[in-house]
């Protein structure tokens, strides 16, 4: 069988440079046989047929003289919009979460805003769907212990972790899954995944703490509140493609 590194099969079947296609597959963005495709450098057939998947644009939500709301589209970490839109992170979602993301544009308010995570001020709502059904408001209150190494980062709940606490509550069923509001102060690392996980409720597509895969983890970050400020991102299209019927109107 003739094989070949799966960004070099890609970069041919597009007709861009290597690194373009490297890019594409470390963000998740590449499938083959209906499978995403994890690894850039992974052997692969040379007669593979990939399919590319489109994402969406980030757009500003709100800007004034000392923040930029952004609704970021999933598959884009919050370190590339930073460097787009040349502002430093206030917070941060994982590169496969969507929703309001916050940059901050004078240090006075960054130390202000900063307080207010310290102190578990910040109002923070998030949109997820989730595999098995869920019928009655859940809180999680589980410790959560992070390990970093090398720039990544996994979490477990421990006794030895930080006070982390997530109210779940069912929106709506469809089949086998729920789509789900979960209200948080705390911001562990992976937080919602892992208290989700926990209840027996993974995250769609969440492969770390959900052991399962789809075309991208659904969970967004759907609504910010810290001094003063409020800022709310609409639920993206593709949770529909699950089956949910999320309108226009939806509002939570």
């Amino acid at each position: 069988m003739n094989e070949e590194k799966a960004y070099k099969i890609l970069a041919m079947q597009l007709n861009i440079s290597n690194n373009e296609a490297k890019d594409l597959i470390d963000s998740g963005l590449v499938f083959a046989k209906g499978q995403k495709v994890a690894i850039a450098r992974a052997l692969m057939n040379v007669n593979t047929k990939f399919s590319v998947q489109e994402t969406s644009k980030p757009s500003v939500i709100f800007e004034d003289e000392n923040l930029l709301a952004i609704n970021k589209p999933a598959f884009i970490t919050s370190e590339k919009i930073s460097q787009m839109y040349k502002f430093p992170l206030l917070h941060r979602l994982d590169k496969e979460t969507s929703g309001v993301l916050l940059l901050v544009k004078n240090e006075e308010f960054a130390k202000r805003a900063i307080e207010e995570f310290k102190h578990m001020r910040v109002e923070k709502i998030y949109v997820a769907a989730v595999r098995g059904i869920l019928s009655e408001d859940t809180r999680v209150s589980e410790p959560i212990l992070t390990i970093k190494s090398k720039g990544a980062a996994i979490s477990k709940i421990s006794k030895d972790g930080k006070e982390a606490v997530s109210n779940v509550t069912p929106l709506m069923v469809v089949g086998k899954k729920t789509l789900v509001k979960v209200a948080i102060k705390t911001g562990r690392t992976h937080q919602i995944r892992l208290h989700l996980a926990s209840i027996d409720a993974p995250i769609i597509g969440d492969e770390k703490y959900g052991k399962n895969r789809a075309k991208r983890m659904y969970l967004h970050s759907y609504f910010i509140a810290l001094l003063g400020y409020k800022f709310k991102a609409d639920v993206p299209k593709d949770f529909n493609e699950l089956g949910f019927e999320i309108s226009n109107k939806f509002d939570i």
